[in-house]
């Protein structure tokens, strides 16, 4: 039995419906199937010819014909580019039930296509995004590591992750914490190794100061936070350089001597990941009993519907989802 990835639809009225059909037209010989959690009638509406499944293991046999779904239709339709409170719990009810499905074994790898964290927060939804989602839903299973979740992106030859997330920049230097960081570090480490054959892992942290705060004139954090967690790192035996300023640490001759940054803050990482590769990059998260990727774009509201969505970036978390699960369970 092959076991296919469970892709989540993501919101119906952003772009999530075509880039999923785009995917299944476009498939490749290398990437593996998957089968879609969400409401049926909104691939259908992009043309996809859908088959609905009862099992994710019904969907190996039915791919190279049509899109498999396990539906999970909306409570009323959804037009594109025009997002409905009313979808929200649709939307969080594909995601449980795509992790359930990981979780049992019943699929591979979860790969989420693009929410909107407003339109989900105003049906009373408390988490910021997928990554502490699904590292809810996943608490109770046994994972041997580490526990994230990490939120890594991946594009090229560079790979980041976050200390912090969702967060505004006045807020990003109260949340810094000791603790916080060296988990971030010890997840990225050991995901090297787990998921991408990494032998030795070498990481560099970023500075969150202009100039890494030179020397405490213009900061004091890598002083008396991030330079310390670094040499516990390293009594760790990790081998890890920083902290880096910022503003050279993404250059091609400083970026091929590691194999991950991390990053203090969103846009430290997403910035250059988006400049290297806009259309390649993978949303990736790390330290989880279950494999997670996502494209690294959002719900695209404004051109939901027009035909313009690329699916670049959704195969390719296609892909390295599949190649991952691989790693893990051959």
């Amino acid at each position: 039995m092959i076991r296919p990835l469970a892709v989540t639809l993501g919101d119906p009225a952003g772009i999530g419906p075509e880039i999923i059909t785009a995917a299944w037209v476009g498939r490749a010989a290398d990437a593996p199937p998957f089968v879609v959690y969400g409401d049926a009638g909104s691939l259908e509406r992009v043309g996809s010819p859908v088959l609905r499944v009862a099992r994710p293991q019904d969907a190996a046999d039915v791919f190279s014909d049509a899109l498999p779904v396990i539906d999970m239709p909306l409570p009323s339709p959804v037009s594109p580019g025009a997002p409905s409170p009313a979808a929200a719990w649709s939307v969080i009810n594909w995601i449980a039930a795509a992790t359930q499905a990981c979780l049992s074994g019943e699929a591979r790898a979860l790969v989420t296509a693009p929410i909107s964290k407003a339109v989900l927060k105003s049906a009373g939804f408390r988490h910021p995004g997928h990554t502490e989602f699904i590292g809810e839903l996943t608490a109770g299973a046994p994972f041997s590591g580490e526990r994230g979740p990490v939120m890594m992106l991946a594009a090229a030859d560079l790979k980041v992750t976050l200390a912090t997330i969702h967060l505004p920049i006045s807020e990003v230097a109260a949340a810094l914490r000791p603790d916080g960081l060296l988990r971030t570090a010890r997840v990225t480490a050991q995901a090297l190794v787990q998921d991408f054959g990494v032998v030795r892992p070498r990481l560099a942290m970023a500075a969150l100061n202009p100039h890494a705060g030179e020397s405490g004139e213009i900061g004091h954090e890598e002083l008396t936070l991030i330079g310390p967690v670094i040499d516990i790192l390293r009594g760790e035996g990790l081998e890890i350089a920083g902290p880096m300023p910022a503003d050279s640490l993404f250059a091609p001759d400083i970026r091929k001597r590691f194999d991950a940054m991390i990053c203090m803050y969103h846009d430290q990482a997403l910035i250059p990941i988006k400049m290297l590769d806009f259309w390649g990059g993978v949303n990736l998260t790390l330290g989880l009993p279950v494999v997670r990727t996502s494209p690294d774009h959002g719900t695209a509201f404004d051109i939901a519907g027009k035909g313009l969505a690329r699916a670049d970036s959704f195969i390719a978390a296609l892909r390295m989802a599949g190649e991952i699960a691989h790693r893990r369970s051959p």
